[in-house]
């Protein structure tokens, strides 16, 4: 059974560019609920835990039961806009959700047993293609994370998408070949450039001391003459 959020929210009367903007200014997050060929519902979120939620792993993974006039609609975030200034939300779109809906999602990877990899202990580098997959399931089936064993891994060693275990039912939506999901990559050496002995300096300071003999034996010549 996938893990099941809550999220309180508040209806919205008023809809429209005016009255979203009034409801930003109260500091509330409009959000529409939408799908099971039901009628848009428009709401709004407490900020505090709406950012609670969205900075929770696998926001876009996890159901939720919105809470609204005493009713509560089983739903799967599916859009978060955000603020291009202040980096902060301000719309979410969710879709409504039955037991039997079928739907893709993407659920993060988590990299399990670093220290049981010998290509890690040698030195090596984790390399991450996809630190999420785009899975096919069920709403009620959806796996909140998705386990990459490394343990005995070496350098050079590559973990597919058949190493990891998926639930029953949930199958991902690339079917048509055995993806990478991380390499063991070998480390990088920055060799140091060498530092050469540059001999013209050298030669350059001698010959001015011998110009500079040369010029005082030419005085001493003068004078005698």
């Amino acid at each position: 059974m996938a893990d099941i959020g809550s999220l309180p929210a508040e209806p919205r009367d008023r809809v429209g560019k005016g009255a979203t903007r009034a409801l930003r200014r109260t500091g509330r997050v409009p959000a529409v609920i939408y799908g099971s060929k039901e009628d848009p519902l428009s709401v709004s979120l407490d900020p505090k835990m709406l950012d609670r939620e969205l900075n929770s792993p696998g926001f876009f993974a996890r159901l939720y039961d919105v809470a609204v006039d005493g009713g509560t609609h089983r739903v799967l975030p599916r859009d978060v806009q955000y603020d291009v200034v202040r980096d902060t939300p301000i719309h979410v779109d969710f879709l409504r959700v039955g037991a039997t809906t079928r739907l893709n999602v993407n659920v993060p990877v988590r990299f399990v047993n670093e220290e049981e990899c010998e290509g890690l202990r040698r030195g090596g580098v984790l390399n991450v293609v996809r630190h999420e997959i785009e899975l096919s399931c069920r709403a009620d089936s959806i796996p909140p994370e998705l386990i990459a064993d490394l343990t005995g891994l070496d350098i050079g060693a590559s973990i597919h998408i058949s190493d990891i275990a998926l639930p029953e039912g949930v199958t991902p939506t690339i079917d048509d070949r055995d993806f990478t999901v991380a390499t063991i990559a070998a480390p990088t050496v920055v060799a140091e450039p060498e530092v050469e002995e540059v001999e013209g300096e050298e030669i350059e300071g001698e010959g001015e001391e011998v110009e500079g003999e040369a010029a005082e034996g030419e005085a001493e010549a003068t004078e005698e003459t």
